[in-house]
């Protein structure tokens, strides 16, 4: 089984996301993370499930799609990931460091 680790800066997105959706809906704003995290329970056993990120371009940098946001993550080695981001589909992902 694959080990899965989260940085700081997909953390930081995971909150951010809350809060902002919690400005509307507290149980919404649960909802959408949960289906965030649970998205990523594919990769234990399907580390490659996702696309490369095309404007990465770099094998080991992939992404799942849930809802309106991107997963991105990076295969480390077969036995672990890194989600580097959760990055909003409607912003552009070139302004920001993802490595």
């Amino acid at each position: 089984m694959v080990q899965i680790s989260w940085t700081f800066q997909a953390k930081n997105d995971l909150r951010a996301i809350a809060e902002y959706i919690s400005k509307d809906s507290k149980r919404y704003a649960k909802l959408q993370v949960i289906r965030l995290k649970e998205r990523t329970n594919i990769l234990k056993t399907q580390i490659r499930s996702g696309r490369i990120v095309p404007e990465i371009n770099q094998n080991e940098i992939r992404e799942l799609i849930e809802g309106n946001y991107r997963i991105i993550y990076k295969i480390v080695t077969d036995n672990k990931i890194d989600i580097l981001a959760i990055h909003h589909s409607a912003r552009d992902l070139t302004i920001r460091k993802i490595k």
